[in-house]
């Protein structure tokens, strides 16, 4: 029996709203979202889904969007889907907006995946089945524009007044974008080494951004403080429900575009990680669906800096939640690894434990080397962050973890342009 939380008053109305999709081919009496309720991802504890929430009041821990994946089965199939805009909400019901109306598209989603032996060590193009995902090509440069589209726009509905984020960079200037769409004031707090591009992006698209000293950890501390004092809602990593949502999409266009199939195995760049839990939560919802061509899931790899990675040492020493990284010997020129500490520790550790991946740290020299790797041999322009799973397959290959016959996707996470002005 579900104990569902009450509303607060005037933020949303509960039960499924009926939406009228502008964009798409489905009938009007159809749910724009098949949004049942939010899943404490430690203890089980069920919300109702049409709050406000940040965190689960009973653990701390990220909330969990869930889904009446049968009356998704009933009602939709993948036929109709591919015959719908090419963005991340085609996938609309596996999504937690309630109307049409509400969700903010810049045109993201549906980069594209291509085809990368080149990519390969030297003397095994020939048989690497390689494939990259260029999250780059989304609005702003990066991947953080899925789970930004669907944060603010999900804020949006609920009714917020503002929002607040601490960031690294890419998701700071992904919020200012929909926030800017959106029409709502934004704060955003980052560390002074951010990236000048991406500071300056969040600046033009109006948001307010104040630079201190420190890491991503200390912006995180600023900025849920301006939340409590003006009231507006933190949207930081996986302290509200959302963003994974979002990221999810990843997961659910790489099926697709395989021909609803998955590969032998991803590699990602973790630094708080949302991307490796969105994709999983997407695969196990898609073999729920009976969507998928095979049962098998992808093992899931994740890399990070060796300046930072307080995940692979977890995973190393065989535990269920990360240490925090210490402050003062973060280091790594990739911004968007250098996460000391990540909210979402536990569930991305189980998603590669349960896969049977890895865990990982790579130099800032391989990175840099991969970049230019990336650039000749492929002419694709990619960040530090997403060169780091370039430089992880191959010391995968070189450690015969992976084999180059083994279909594996690389998640180039951003564009390589903002890396440029550095």
């Amino acid at each position: 029996m579900r104990t569902w939380y009450q509303k607060r008053d005037g933020m949303a109305s509960s039960g499924f709203v009926m939406g009228i999709a502008a964009c798409y081919s489905i009938s009007m009496n159809t749910h724009y979202s098949y949004l049942t309720h939010l899943i404490c991802s430690v203890c089980q504890q069920e919300y109702e889904a049409d709050h406000l929430w940040g965190v689960s009041p009973c653990c701390g821990r990220p909330l969990l969007a869930q889904y009446d994946l049968a009356a998704i089965a009933r009602d939709v199939t993948r036929e109709e889907i591919a015959r719908r805009e090419a963005t991340m909400w085609r996938y609309h019901e596996l999504l937690p907006v309630r109307e049409a109306a509400h969700a903010l598209t810049l045109g993201e989603g549906m980069t594209p995946l291509l085809t990368a032996p080149k990519l390969a060590p030297e003397g095994m193009e020939q048989e690497a089945r390689l494939l990259v995902k260029d999250e780059g090509q989304n609005p702003t440069g990066s991947f953080k524009a899925r789970g930004m589209a669907t944060a603010v726009s999900r804020a949006l509905e609920l009714g917020v007044k503002g929002l607040v984020m601490p960031t690294a960079g890419n998701a700071g200037a992904a919020m200012a974008a929909y926030a800017a769409r959106a029409g709502l004031p934004a704060y955003v707090s980052a560390p002074q080494d951010a990236p000048q591009a991406c500071v300056r992006q969040a600046q033009l698209y109006g948001a307010e951004v104040v630079l201190i000293p420190g890491l991503i950890s200390d912006a995180g501390q600023l900025a849920a403080r301006v939340g409590a004092e003006r009231g507006w809602f933190n949207v930081a990593t996986l302290r509200e429900p959302y963003r994974v949502e979002g990221k999810k999409t990843m997961g659910l266009e790489l099926a697709e575009q395989l021909g609803w199939r998955l590969p032998a195995a991803i590699i990602y760049p973790a630094g708080g990680g949302t991307g490796v839990v969105g994709m999983w939560k997407a695969f196990q919802e898609l073999r729920a669906l009976g969507w998928l061509a095979s049962e098998r899931l992808p093992k899931m790899i994740i890399v990070q800096a060796e300046g930072c990675a307080p995940l692979v040492r977890a995973f190393e020493q065989g535990r269920d939640e990360a240490e925090a990284w210490p402050s003062h010997e973060a280091h790594t020129q990739a911004a968007g690894l250098r996460v000391p500490s990540a909210v979402g520790d536990r569930l991305i550790l189980q998603a590669v434990r349960e896969s049977g991946g890895a865990a990982l740290a790579v130099s800032d020299a391989a990175m840099a080397q991969m970049v230019n790797y990336a650039a000749r041999r492929e002419g694709i322009l990619i960040s530090l962050e997403a060169a780091a799973t370039l430089a992880a397959y191959h010391t995968l290959l070189a450690d015969n973890i992976l084999s180059p016959q083994e279909e594996t996707v690389l998640f180039f996470t951003g564009s390589g342009l903002p890396d440029l002005s550095m």
